[in-house]
């Protein structure tokens, strides 16, 4: 590897490592705090599961904070990525809990503003509602299980030796899962920003299989987290004894509901079965698994009424929370002075210039999907180099709405990519149908100045490139093609930025 990108990526590394310190608490802190586990058993435990889940499950919640800002230089990825990590890093020797997705939150806000980017308000609002779906979640599903738990073990009564046997198993196996849970959902925090910028170039290894530039980047961040999680008995002990002292069965339980609520946060498996049926499914975001389980320990608390109540010691709890509310702020503040230094004192450029215009060709296009063509007509010829200072443009009284107002930013921006040839050979076949690589295949050494030609170009050779009607039945299959589409532009993006 290049030993200037290997330096912009050691602050993922880092913001990696201070996740492991901070975040391997979460799914071994009560085990380990009710003296049920080893901490180094539980180390050694979390910090393989935690590289298999972000290798193998990470592309599932990754892309969420794509949508919020896309960080789209590799200078500025260092640097958002570094605030969050001096942030988590600052908490952690204070011993705090803190929430790793709200600093790397704050850091990509700090650089939206930086970058004169539009900040989506629809996914801003959404993941900061997770912050609050995710403990009460957490506490559910522990409030849940104990419950059941607790009358499974009244129902058979079984030996003390015994129970301390399986108790100790099932630490270990739901301790696995939710380090698997915990890298699978927040490697998303640790690597998500290098996403747009990455290094890295699908491989074939062997003519077997194609190792994606993504699952190059997430193991790399794995294993970051993973050396972190030796780092964490102090974080371990905050959450496994001062919040509230916990019983083996009500440490087994935390465990688990948390593990349960990252999963569902992170899972596109769960997500397309949900969609299939019609049903509503969760955001696929990183989450914070500090706030899981806080919830799922209050969840037990409350379980035992007031007596359980006051047994939450609810100044440190205050305290825990005082670092959440704070963390995305420090963060975002951090984030833009340093962004300011980097580009000012180190002559680097922490972002590329996208430029946006409202041509002709974008117009009729945008009119095909109900966007008030009369407003369009007016503001045609429109153009700037920025997200933000291009809706500040668009926006007229009563022009348009706010989702169209995003409709036309997006089909406005200037993406240029070519269809080489060789990267067609390379695409993983395990992303694609062959139908899809086909389409793709009959489109090599074309280029297009907008992402929506070339999704129309694809859609037009087969039907697995198409959009369907936005109904649920629909649903798994158009973020299906989403996700697609926004793997193979970045691959064919790659094309330009190495030829320049």
């Amino acid at each position: 590897m290049n030993p200037v990108i290997f330096i912009f990526l050691s602050s993922g590394l880092f913001l990696g490592w201070s996740l492991g310190a901070n975040d391997a608490a979460n799914v071994f802190g009560t085990a380990v705090g009710s003296r049920m586990l080893r901490f180094r058993t539980a180390a050694l435990t979390c910090s393989v599961f935690v590289v298999l889940g972000a290798v193998f499950g990470g592309s599932g919640a990754a892309h969420g904070l794509g949508a919020l800002g896309a960080v789209n230089a590799l200078p500025g990825a260092f640097m958002v990525a570094l605030s969050a990590a001096v942030t988590v890093y600052a908490m952690t020797k204070l011993g705090l809990p803190v929430s790793t997705t709200q600093a790397i939150v704050g850091a990509i806000l700090g650089w939206n503003v930086f970058s004169a980017s539009v900040t989506d308000e629809r996914v801003l609002t959404k993941i900061v509602g997770t912050w609050i779906a995710c403990p009460v979640l957490a506490a559910v599903f522990s409030a849940v299980l104990y419950m059941v738990v607790a009358g499974i073990l009244r129902w058979r009564k079984p030996h003390m030796i015994r129970l301390d046997m399986f108790t100790r198993f099932g630490l270990i196996l739901a301790g696995a899962f939710g380090a698997y849970s915990l890298g699978a959902n927040n490697i998303g925090n640790v690597m998500g920003v290098f996403i747009v910028s990455s290094p890295f170039r699908d491989v074939n290894v062997g003519g077997v299989f194609t190792l994606r530039g993504i699952e190059q980047l997430f193991l790399l961040g794995g294993l970051a987290i993973a050396v972190g999680v030796f780092y964490s008995r102090r974080v371990m002990m905050t959450v496994g004894e001062s919040i509230m002292t916990m019983s083996p069965i009500g440490a087994w339980v935390v465990v688990v509901a948390q593990s349960l609520v990252l999963f569902v946060f992170s899972s596109r498996w769960l997500e397309h079965v949900l969609l299939s049926h019609g049903l509503p499914a969760l955001p696929l975001i990183p989450v914070s698994s500090s706030q899981a389980v806080v919830g799922a320990v209050i969840g037990i608390g409350l379980c035992h009424g007031i007596r359980g109540a006051a047994q939450i010691r609810w100044l440190v709890l205050l305290r825990i929370g005082s670092g959440w509310v704070t963390t995305p702020v420090i963060s975002s503040l951090i984030c833009y002075v340093m962004l300011f230094v980097l580009q000012n004192v180190f002559q680097q450029q922490v972002c590329e210039e996208v430029r946006y215009e409202l041509s002709p060709e974008v117009a009729t296009h945008l009119a095909t999907r109900n966007i008030p063509i009369t407003a369009l007509r007016e503001r045609e010829g429109t153009r700037a180099a920025g997200s933000a200072r291009f809706r500040r443009l668009l926006r007229g009284e009563g022009d348009f709405t706010p989702r169209e107002i995003e409709a036309v930013i997006e089909a406005s921006e200037i993406a240029p990519i070519r269809i080489d040839p060789k990267r067609v050979v390379a695409l993983d076949q395990r992303a694609l149908s062959d139908p899809q690589l086909q389409a793709v295949a009959t489109l090599a050494r074309r280029s297009f100045l907008h992402h929506w030609q070339f999704a129309l170009a694809l859609a037009e050779q087969t039907e697995d490139w198409r959009f369907r009607p936005d109904t649920r039945d629909n649903r798994a299959h158009n973020r299906a093609v989403r996700a697609d589409l926004d793997y193979v532009c970045r691959v064919f993006r790659g094309v330009l930025l190495s030829e320049e």
